[in-house]
């Protein structure tokens, strides 16, 4: 957000401060040129230059000879012209130019006549990180500006003591603790400001209410909390007030701001249900409100400005964003005031959807990002009310194709605008070239990436553009050549293409007329670029990025000519070269490079620390051909990956006299570096990731590694490392990741290791001699995601405090970004990798944290039964446990593992049943039970019929359909079974000849006789007659013997 007024006023007063003849007194070097300075104020400005690293000549006229010994003629320092005194010491930095190094303000105490000092935008460390107590010893001090400075202590009290202190600027300075209260006994103060240091925390003093000429007070972006003090309402002169209420800032009394009828800036960001009505009656000389975050909704804003009160003319600024607004606050404000200049309402729920008028005549500034315009043609009817708008953000607001919709009729009616964000939208067709071809003359801005815009840009759109000074369209899905025609775009400084489907080559043609280029991104297209060697760009490039172009097989010779890099990414470029030495010496404002996954040849030469590299924030060097001694230079960065290369040795890079405390990162995995881990460690106590795997270490971890007190992911594995964990590495206490897999370590198992290093996700201690048993301390490690101790000579059980693993959850997904990018700059950027045992084989993972749940116990000697706790561990995806000589039932809570894929229990001695609950576990994949004494039915249902006979082989009492084997109690049963004898075999022979004998028998028995009969008419009617007579006989003669024994009875 931008305040003409603010910015004005602002100038106005730093304008005020900086010269003598109107308010502190300071001479012009005109006028001082006659007198000289003080030796002892002299001695100490050299003394606070010797423990300054000063790479950029900011103190180069700082000089300690005879023939200079008037230090009011140094750059930075004016003097007072009738004593001679220092007052004026000025060494702002830029991004170009800075000082670093240890910073001493207390050297400069000597200067007792100091009124004005200014440090700001130095970095990375003052007095190794603090603002000294001595600040409070410059008792003439009126202005102190360390701002956007690194400080990690808290503010010194003693700055209470600087009573003709009228400007102190700490702004993002990394600061911590409470503001103290001792700042309110600076009754001069006119300007403080203290944003931007999110580790500001505590309540706001009242005593701050007693700065009675105070003007300016910024406090947002804190961790303030509590109530906002009523005293700091009774402050008449304030003209500028920013606070937040993020943390737990409270506005109790609502008539707070009555008093403060002087404020022309207002911010209250993130105080929902202010309850404040008709605030130009309050205030009625406010001219920017910023009132974001608040929950305000339609009601609110009607109360803050009603439509009854009286029109502001003064309200210039005004910021909404984020609220519950809708389009009803869009049309209110529309007739409130006449004179608003810029206006955000982003992150609402304004729908524009029918024609309405909109009179904003005086706006220059319109963000409506992040709301629902999807339905709108929104430059024919809705956005046409302001002939003056310069700038229009859209950002994510749903727009399609339909809202471009250009007519017949249709011209250009906008000379004004110059910024036009509509990033983050639906788009697709190229009409939206020609809508802004059409629509505005003058656009010097044009913000398309990250839409779906698909096929060429258009050719002649750089000829109809050619106003353009920023073209961004990347992350889309453009194909086609890049055209010539934005070769003639002659003040283009920004150019941004990445990431879309553009082909074709790039040669001087295209760029010739581009002397104005700043940045160029051509990154991840299909794109070649052929300049000829002898071709000069008429530009200097700040940021390059020409990821997976083609540059290559040679080292792109015209880069030579770009001395003001800060960053550059040409990796994957098809370079398979030597870099020559002019490109690391043309490495002075680099910030972040990328140049791996090339073929680039040769040794890093040991350049001066002058010229090179101081202030980097990322150096990728991976994956090349890079050799030999690691020089002290590359130390300056803060990441710093140089895997997959032939480097020899890392002595010079950790040891050197030179080497910075700033390293976050150190990739140096997979190259050939031989010897002893050196024992200069503390050089590096800022460091976070270290990554020396797959080298050709040997001998014991040093005891010096305990002082990485920061470091949260160690990796050593694949090494010749030997000798036990060293004890002193229990103060690594923030490690996340340990991985000293595939060595020669012995020992125990420490149990400090669960005692100290209880922020532990990954434990990998794999193919190495330890021995022992598994402490139970490991039980304290609640947030581990991988335990892997296999392949060891580990005895003993496994502990039962198992279940305390709690965060065996479910794995999240993950996104592999690039690198680096030119528009943004990733922190984070160490990639871990896991060597894991993985359905019989070893695999290698990404960052297995994000992935895997897993433990592996394999290949031990552990004994004992396997805990029922087990089956609390919800979110496993491996457990292995084979060749071990476990013993007793697999425990039925084994099938609450709803997340299981792999489990290997082969080659112990279990017993037993195999779990009826295991065919439960939908996600089993691959399942190892062979080689143990189970009995019983193999269970079937689901899918465990998938697993074939080799997941069960070697267990002799098992049987089921798995092993075609079955079960004794599930035989059918015709007669019992006889007990089997000598000769079974041949008696089962026996016996299928003699059933198939007596089948073939009644087959002819039945056919030779009922058959005949059937087929032949007279025996069929002689067969009857017998039949008939035959049970005729039997009805008599039954008869007659029932007729017997009924006399028999009555005689």
């Amino acid at each position: 957000m931008n305040s003409y007024f603010l910015k004005i006023s602002f100038a106005v007063f730093v304008c005020i401060l900086h010269n003598k003849l109107f308010v502190l007194g300071f001479n012009s070097r005109s006028q001082s040129s006659q007198v000289k300075c003080i030796e002892r104020e002299r001695q100490a400005l050299l003394n606070f230059k010797q423990g300054v690293q000063d790479y950029y000549g900011v103190l180069s006229t700082w000089r300690n000879d005879e023939n200079d010994t008037d230090c009011c003629r140094w750059k930075g320092i004016e003097c007072n012209n009738e004593t001679g005194h220092v007052e004026m010491v000025d060494l702002r930095g830029s991004k170009s130019h800075y000082l670093s190094g240890s910073i001493n303000i207390t050297s400069l105490v000597g200067l007792h006549k100091l009124e004005y000092l200014d440090l700001s935008s130095n970095y990375p460390f003052f007095d190794d990180g603090q603002i000294p107590p001595s600040i409070g010893s410059f008792q003439s001090l009126r202005y102190l500006n360390l701002s956007f400075s690194t400080f990690f202590g808290t503010i010194p009290y003693e700055l209470g003591n600087l009573s003709k202190l009228e400007y102190l600027d700490l702004k993002e300075t990394y600061i911590h603790g409470e503001i103290p209260s001792q700042l309110g006994k600076l009754s001069s103060m006119r300007y403080l400001d203290l944003s931007l240091n999110f580790r500001i925390n505590g309540e706001i003093p009242s005593q701050l209410g007693s700065l009675s000429h105070l003007r300016y007070l910024y406090l947002s972006g804190n961790s303030l909390s509590g109530a906002l003090p009523f005293q700091v309402g009774n402050l008449p002169l304030l003209h500028s007030l920013r606070l937040d209420g993020n943390f737990g800032l409270k506005i109790k009394d609502e008539n707070w701001l009555s008093s403060l009828s002087s404020l022309t800036t207002l911010s209250l960001d993130c105080f929902p249900y202010l309850g404040i009505s008709n605030i130009s009656e309050h205030l009625p000389n406010l001219r920017e409100l910023s009132l974001d975050y608040c929950a305000l909704s339609d009601a609110d804003i009607s109360l803050l400005f009603p439509s009854h009160s009286n029109i502001s003319t003064s309200l210039s600024i005004l910021s909404l964003s984020n609220n519950k607004l809708t389009s009803l606050t869009f049309q209110l404000l529309s007739n409130y005031s006449p004179n608003l200049q810029e206006l955000y309402l982003s992150a609402n729920n304004i729908v524009l959807s029918s024609p309405n008028y909109l009179n904003f005549p005086s706006l220059l500034i319109l963000d409506l990002s992040s709301n629902n315009l999807t339905q709108t043609s929104i430059f024919q009817e809705h956005l046409n009310f302001s002939t003056k708008l310069q700038q229009l953000t859209l950002f994510d607001c749903g727009l399609t194709d339909k809202s471009f919709l250009v007519s017949s009729s249709y011209t250009k009616n906008s000379l004004s605008l110059v910024t036009l964000v509509i990033s983050n939208n639906l788009l697709k067709s190229p009409v939206v070239f020609h809508w802004v071809c059409n629509f505005t003359a003058n656009l010097q801005s044009l913000f398309l990436e990250n839409n779906l815009l698909e096929g060429p840009i258009p050719d002649g759109f750089g000829k109809v553009m050619n106003s353009l000074k920023l073209l961004k369209l990347n992350y889309n899905k453009l194909r086609g050549e890049i055209p010539a025609s934005l070769g003639y775009v002659y003040q283009l400084q920004s150019l941004h293409l990445e990431e879309n489907y553009l082909e074709g080559d790039i040669n001087e043609l295209h760029l010739t007329n581009l002397s104005q280029l700043i940045q160029l991104d051509l990154s991840d297209n299909s794109l070649s670029l052929n300049f000829a060697t002898t071709w000069t760009p008429p530009f200097q490039l700040r940021k390059l990025g020409l990821a997976s172009c083609k540059l290559g097989p040679n080292f792109p010779s015209w880069l030579q000519t770009q001395s003001q890099l800060e960053f550059l990414d040409i990796s994957d470029a098809g370079i398979d070269d030597f870099v020559p030495n002019w490109f690391w010496n043309n490495l002075q404002f680099i910030s972040e490079m990328n140049m791996s996954s090339n073929g680039l040849k040769g040794v890093i030469p040991n350049l001066t620390m002058k010229s090179v590299l101081y202030g980097s924030h990322v150096i990728i060097l991976n994956s090349n051909k890079l050799e030999g001694v690691i020089p002290i230079f590359l130390s300056h960065a803060r990441i710093l990956d140089l895997s997959r290369n032939n480097f020899s040795d890392l002595n010079t890079l950790l040891c050197g006299n030179r080497v910075t405390k700033n390293m976050y990162t150190l990739d140096l995995s997979n190259n050939q570096i031989g010897g002893q881990l050196p024992e200069c460690w503390e050089h590096l106590s800022s460091l976070e990731f270290l990554d020396l795997r797959n080298n050709k270490l040997s001998g014991k971890i040093p005891q010096s590694m305990s002082t990485l007190v920061n470091l949260q992911a160690l990796v050593l594995r694949n090494n010749n490392l030997n000798g036990e964990l060293p004890l002193t590495l229990k103060k690594c206490s923030n490690l996340a990741f340990l991985d000293v897999s595939k060595n020669l370590l012995s020992g125990p198992i420490p149990s400090w290791i669960g005692e100290n290093m209880q922020q532990l996700k990954i434990l990998s201690l794999r193919v190495n001699n330890f021995f022992g048993s598994v402490p139970k301390n490991l039980c304290y490690l609640s947030q581990i995601h991988v335990l892997d101790l296999s392949k060891n000579n580990l005895s003993g059980e496994i502990p039962t405090c198992l279940r305390n693993f709690t965060t065996l959850s479910i794995p999240r997904e993950i996104v592999r970004i690039r690198k680096i990018s030119s528009q943004v700059t990733y922190y984070d950027l160490y990639d871990s990798y896991l060597l894991l045992a993985w359905k019989g084989q070893d695999h290698e993972f990404w960052n297995p944290k994000n992935l895997l749940r897993s433990i592996d116990l394999s290949s031990n000697s552990l004994t004992g039964e396997v805990p029922t706790e087990i089956g609390y561990l919800l979110g496993l995806v491996s457990l292995n446990l084979s060749r071990n000589n476990f013993y007793g039932e697999i425990p039925s809570e084994i099938g609450n593992l709803s997340s299981l894929e792999f489990l290997d229990l082969s080659r112990n001695n279990f017993s037993g049943n195999i779990p009826s609950t295991l065919p439960n576990i939908d996600s089993l994949g691959v399942l190892d039970l062979s080689n143990n004494n189970f009995s019983g039915r193999i269970p079937w249902g689901r899918h465990f019929e998938t697993f074939d006979a080799s997941c069960f082989e070697g267990n002799i009492n098992l049987c089921g359909e798995q092993l075609n084997k079955s079960c004794p109690r599930e035989e059918i049963i015709e007669e019992t079974p006889q007990p089997a004898i000598d000769g079974e075999e041949e008696n089962s022979n026996f016996y299928g000849a003699l059933y198939m004998s007596l089948g073939l028998g009644f087959f002819v028995g039945f056919w030779g006789s009922i058959g005949s009969m059937l087929l032949w008419q007279p025996w069929r009617i002689a067969y009857m007659r017998f039949l008939n007579r035959l049970i005729d006989y039997v009805l008599v003669m039954t008869e007659l013997n029932v007729t017997k024994c009924h006399r028999w009875l009555k005689g």
